[in-house]
């Protein structure tokens, strides 16, 4: 039988602190109905045959439900399948897989907010400013698409060039070794575009280490980012925010446990994270705010 007041919580590394704050979120608000979430992640960060061991080690435990984030659109697909079998009740979070449905997916438009957020780096940017992009990690599904954003939007301004493009892994270390290399590269650089903070904080410490300051926005509007607002090292953040992602994910979960609907679909709205608004985010994700179920619907 399924061990009703567990949770299992699989992220998809315990590097980036958009998924600690991941992990808190569900954690919050799985307590306040008295449920446990069990975290795991692959100690490689994401892994994709440690994070399909990870999937069935949960189905073995057989807990109430299932909350993923998924390191590839399709590469888990077999395990994936074996949660649907075992019929366990599952929600995805942050990214899915594009051929296996849960009974709900959570996330945010990826394409939208490299849009929004490329939009307000280049808005005070010179006519003919040479850009860098540090996407994330290939395989992620959220990679693709925040790519894709970043260059339609910077086709609106054709002067503008996309000087080099280059993935940092959504890693911190990662995407501050390739941005020493770009910088070997280019003598010029306008504005940073980041698919995400953990890698924006990376190239923040290869541009101080030559005492170089550039406009640069990220993803996911975690504490850490917010400190660098606040300090004038970013520019912004969209806020993608694991922590609510997760939050809502959790509430769609404990729904399901209750024979409550569930759209298949949930997508949270995404706002654009500067030094004068940060304030609501200016918080560890400890205290940050929870949401209720309507303000996922």
């Amino acid at each position: 039988m399924p061990s009703t007041r567990k949770l299992c919580c699989i992220t998809k590394n315990n590097t980036n602190p958009a998924y600690e704050g991941a992990r808190i979120g569900a954690s919050r608000i799985a307590t306040l109905s008295d449920f446990e979430v069990i975290h795991t992640f692959p100690d490689i960060p994401d892994d994709t045959s440690q994070q399909a061991q990870l999937i069935e080690d949960a189905i073995a435990a057989r807990p109430a439900a299932i909350l993923l984030a998924p390191t590839h659109p399709s590469a888990l697909d077999e395990s994936i399948l074996k949660i649907r079998k075992a019929e366990i009740p599952f929600v995805y979070f942050v990214s899915s897989s594009e051929n296996v449905q849960a009974d709900t997916f959570v996330g945010s438009n990826n394409y939208s907010l490299a849009v929004s957020i490329t939009n307000y780096l280049i808005k005070d940017l010179a006519e003919g400013s040479h850009i860098v992009i540090i996407e994330g990690n290939t395989n992620s599904p959220t990679s693709p698409p925040r790519t894709q954003g970043f260059l339609d939007a910077i086709k609106s301004q054709p002067s503008f060039q996309v000087i080099a493009q280059e993935s940092g892994f959504y890693q911190r270390q990662d995407a501050k070794d390739v941005f020493e290399k770009i910088m070997s590269q280019h003598t010029r650089i306008d504005g940073v575009l980041s698919a995400n903070d953990f890698m924006a904080l990376g190239v923040i410490d290869a541009m101080e280490e030559v005492n170089m300051k550039v406009p640069i926005v990220g993803v996911n509007a975690m504490p850490q980012a917010i400190d660098a607002i606040k300090e004038g090292k970013m520019k912004a953040s969209a806020a993608f925010d694991a922590m609510k992602i997760a939050c809502a994910s959790t509430l769609a979960a404990l729904r399901i446990l209750h024979g409550k609907p569930v759209p298949k679909l949930i997508e949270l709205p995404v706002d654009i994270v500067n030094a004068e608004n940060c304030a609501a985010w200016d918080l560890p994700y400890q205290e940050r705010a929870l949401i209720s179920w309507n303000d996922v619907i």
